[in-house]
């Protein structure tokens, strides 16, 4: 099992979430968050100086299988996508144990009902 977070602009939320649930990810947490990265830039709009480095992000954290990671991030990178910097990351870790509360199934099973 792993864990998948990403970071991702506000504004591509939605289109992610959508992608999420295509690729069958229906299982997520998400929050706001601002951050700080390596870009110095501001960018004018209509006479009014917009610092682009703290625009408000998503953080996504969801547990898949093994064999939804790949699905899963590639869902994420096809939907927030823009090319620019800023876009985001995404981050993978181990999950060393699963235990639904409810049931007591661990691993795999505890992370959807059993098929």
């Amino acid at each position: 099992m792993k864990k998948i977070e990403a970071i991702v602009r506000k504004t591509k939320f939605e289109e992610v979430r959508a992608a999420l649930h295509e690729a069958d990810i229906d299982f997520l947490s998400w929050w706001e968050v601002k951050g700080q990265g390596t870009a110095r830039q501001g960018l004018i709009f209509r006479g009014i100086a917009y610092d682009v480095n703290s625009i408000a992000r998503i953080c996504l954290s969801f547990v898949v299988r093994d064999v939804n990671v790949e699905k899963s991030i590639n869902a994420i990178l096809q939907s927030a996508y823009t090319g620019e910097s800023g876009d985001g990351r995404i981050f993978v870790s181990e999950i060393v144990q699963s235990v639904r509360i409810r049931t007591g199934d661990s691993g795999d099973e505890s992370l959807y009902d059993k098929k």
